[in-house]
């Protein structure tokens, strides 16, 4: 059987953190297909066993970092 993998989407802010309902940041898509979405606490508290059951894992963390269109310049 072959596994075709399609690109996953951007999360969002309603892509919640399946362990502790948290914005999610970390989708892991499967070996065995499905997916998973984790905070980044818990993406990072998991991280070593996902990677041993991940086909893919897509981080969206650097998001945590990024400075908002919103800021004004004092705040960059």
């Amino acid at each position: 059987m072959t596994t075709v993998l399609t690109p996953a989407t951007p999360l969002t802010a309603a892509d919640r953190c399946d362990r502790c309902g948290a914005q999610a940041y970390l989708r892991v898509v499967l070996l065995s297909g499905g997916e998973l979405l984790f905070c980044a606490h818990h993406g990072r508290k998991f991280a070593p066993e996902l990677k041993k059951i991940a086909a893919e894992i897509v981080d969206e963390t650097e998001k945590l970092n990024a400075t908002p269109a919103s800021a004004t310049d004092e705040e960059r």
